[in-house]
């Protein structure tokens, strides 16, 4: 999943309702109509990974013709599903296990197949259905200090028992999800305490402050590949597989037939974890925009 920034306050909630006319921060783009219809409407939430692979696809479909209006930078599925399901936006690339957990507040299996199939089940009377899920996976991953690690032997989530006191940095929604603070408190049993911090850089400040001892971050972000950190094994799995999936309006679906679906499903078919990192890393850390990131590797890979 990815962790997003944090609900906007309601000024961008009354956007997102009264039709998403002023989602902060995103972009509003229209190809030319080339294949008939309305632009389809493709959604992102407001963090780096959800907006490359939003671009991916936006791209890719352009590229075979359909025409797209981009609505980035949303926020987290508490703005972006009530639209999803209204057909206000119509295609989000979703993370299969946290729109389990978090989307429904369902338990998540644990495989890629079974979650497809329960996601699939649990988007139904809404008017939303999945295509290909990709072998990319990004997913909630925690990590502390390499020194503090070296130091007490944590190797994984469990060994936070051998420390006294356990303060967990995370968004305003980790405090109330059980792959998160409530996860660590009650299925971990660790005596932890939990710090609100909004946005994903400061988390790392306070993290190498020392001011927190444990932070979130997406498994492809690039403190995961940075030796100052070390990633915490979740021995105990509170969260859950995350595939990336495009979730669809039906009615897109069955217009726009089965070449959309194979224009989608072949850009998830060439999403690693791996190139997923990558492209992260090329926005977050190099400075690359969203749009050439996305153009370069669809290129790349002969689709577009």
């Amino acid at each position: 999943m990815r962790w997003t920034r944090g609900l906007r306050a309601g000024v961008v909630l009354a956007a997102a309702v009264l039709g998403l006319a002023a989602c902060g921060g995103g972009s509003d783009q229209s190809a030319a109509p080339s294949k008939g219809g309305s632009p389809i409407v493709v959604a992102s939430f407001n963090f780096t990974d959800s907006q490359i692979l939003a671009e991916l696809y936006s791209q890719a479909l352009e590229a075979k013709g359909y025409p797209v209006t981009r609505k980035f930078n949303i926020g987290s599925r508490e703005l972006v599903y009530p639209s999803l399901k209204s057909g206000e936006l119509q295609f989000i690339p979703e993370y299969q296990g946290a729109a389990i957990s978090s989307g429904f507040n369902e338990q998540a299996p644990k495989d890629a197949d079974s979650e497809h199939a329960k996601l699939a089940e649990l988007f139904a009377p809404s008017g939303v259905g999945l295509l290909n899920y990709a072998p990319a996976e990004n997913k909630n991953t925690y990590i502390v200090k390499s020194d503090l690690a070296k130091q007490q032997g944590l190797t994984k989530i469990s060994d936070l028992k051998k420390l006294d006191k356990v303060v967990l940095g995370g968004p305003p929604e980790c405090g109330t999800r059980a792959n998160c603070f409530i996860g660590f408190r009650d299925t971990y049993k660790l005596n932890v305490t939990f710090q609100s911090i909004q946005e994903a850089g400061p988390r790392l400040e306070q993290l190498k402050s020392g001011a927190v001892t444990v932070i979130p971050v997406d498994s492809v972000s690039p403190p995961t590949a940075d030796p100052a950190y070390t990633v915490l094994q979740d021995d105990l799995s509170i969260v859950a597989t995350e595939n990336i999936v495009p979730a669809v309006n039906k009615k897109v679906l069955d217009e726009r037939g089965a070449d959309f679906a194979a224009a989608v499903n072949a850009v998830s078919a060439k999403l690693t974890t791996a190139e997923l990192r990558d492209l992260n890393k090329q926005v977050d850390a190099d400075g690359d925009t969203v749009q050439d990131v996305a153009k370069d590797w669809l290129a790349k890979q002969g689709l577009a």
